[in-house]
């Protein structure tokens, strides 16, 4: 109980209690949000880009598996009328899952096995242990849409399982962002492969990359992903994560 209460603590820390991170956030997600639009944060965690997309008036879909996160969640955005807390895990198809549960950082877990066992070989997560686990129900984006309606917004960040919830997205969105981990880079390229796919009918995306949490672009301008994928590799020696970006190159919508 001790090791859980510090884990949670050590995510409110990191999400909330840092200066000046809120208004950061904030001030780059209005690009992507604005007053009424609704946007999905897939692996809400502890509600950070909950409170900074409720402060741009967006309507948030906060979609979190984990229980410890849920409680906070609740806690902090359980009467706002603005949020909708959705207690499950997204992933290619509905069904059932079992989530991996690192219980000192519970930021990474992740209900990937193979993500796990790849980033442990890395030495920045040597002392990253995932001790327990729990079954989880899954659905699928489109289901999400289904429910709540196109995104103009998504944010993904699963840990290793970005590209089984893109497998569960049929229909090209606005804009959204993926997780990008050094050590998984293969995967991130697969994530992208999925992404182009989504926006060829449309016109097609340009992306650009935030080193992990500065809430800035590593790319003065947006780029293809032939230039998406050269600039991750000159990230790659890093051993930085952070989050690949996508919007679409001619959008059907604004504001």
């Amino acid at each position: 109980m001790l090791a859980r209460a510090w884990g949670i603590g050590r995510s409110l820390v990191m999400y909330h209690g840092l200066p000046g991170r809120h208004g950061r956030m904030v001030r780059f997600y209005r690009e992507f949000l604005g007053p009424g639009e609704v946007g999905f944060d897939i692996g809400a965690h502890v509600g950070s880009r909950v409170r900074a997309w409720r402060k741009l008036g967006a309507r948030v879909i906060a979609v979190e598996p984990q229980p410890d996160c849920l409680r906070i969640l609740r806690l902090f955005f359980g009467r706002d009328a603005g949020v909708t807390i959705v207690p499950l895990a997204v992933g290619a198809q509905a069904g059932r899952a079992r989530l991996g549960l690192s219980t000192a950082t519970p930021t990474v877990s992740s209900m990937s096995p193979d993500w796990i066992e790849s980033v442990t070989e890395d030495r920045s997560f040597a002392r990253v242990r995932w001790d327990r686990s729990v079954e989880v129900d899954v659905v699928t984006l489109d289901d999400l849409i289904g429910v709540h309606g196109v995104p103009a917004f998504c944010k993904i960040d699963v840990e290793g399982f970005e590209v089984d919830v893109l497998a569960g997205l049929s229909r090209p969105l606005r804009a959204l962002s993926f997780e990008y981990l050094p050590p998984a880079h293969d995967a991130a390229l697969t994530a992208l492969g999925l992404v182009e796919k989504l926006g060829a009918p449309v016109g097609g995306y340009e992306f650009n990359y935030s080193p992990i949490e500065t809430m800035r672009f590593a790319s003065d301008r947006w780029l293809d992903a032939a230039e998406l994928v050269r600039l991750l590799e000159r990230f790659r020696p890093l051993g930085r994560s952070g989050d690949v970006y996508a919007r679409l190159a001619r959008p059907t919508s604004g504001h």
